[in-house]
């Protein structure tokens, strides 16, 4: 079994920041990828951003300049730091674990930027 426990979203005015957080624990083995993607009403579930090993790291074009992804290997732990947010950003956030057998999703978090 893995858990991935997110924390850090909520309603936040445009221009604002938030951090979300999201620590794995349990079978955790080998990990490829962790990251997050996001999930607007009506829209299907994107990639924001991951980060690939341990070392490089993956952006939607969309964030670049604006989010940083970071991660804690010693703790399983992956950080977004989401910085002059838009009403755009508004979704749930889901953070993602991906080990070279099996893929986890959190229940997810949800991010609302009011205008």
């Amino acid at each position: 079994q893995v858990q991935l426990v997110e924390s850090g979203g909520g309603l936040v005015q445009a221009g604002g920041s938030l951090r979300l957080s999201c620590a794995a624990s349990g079978s955790i083995f080998s990990i490829n990828a962790m990251g997050w993607y996001r999930q607007a009403p009506g829209k299907q579930r994107e990639l924001v951003a991951v980060i690939i090993r341990g070392a490089s790291t993956t952006y939607a074009d969309s964030v670049k300049g604006r989010f940083t992804i970071s991660g804690d290997n010693a703790k399983n732990t992956v950080y977004l730091q989401m910085n002059s947010l838009k009403p755009e950003d508004t979704a749930v956030y889901y953070c993602n674990l991906n080990q070279f057998h099996r893929v986890d999703w959190g229940q997810g978090t949800q991010v609302t930027v009011s205008s």
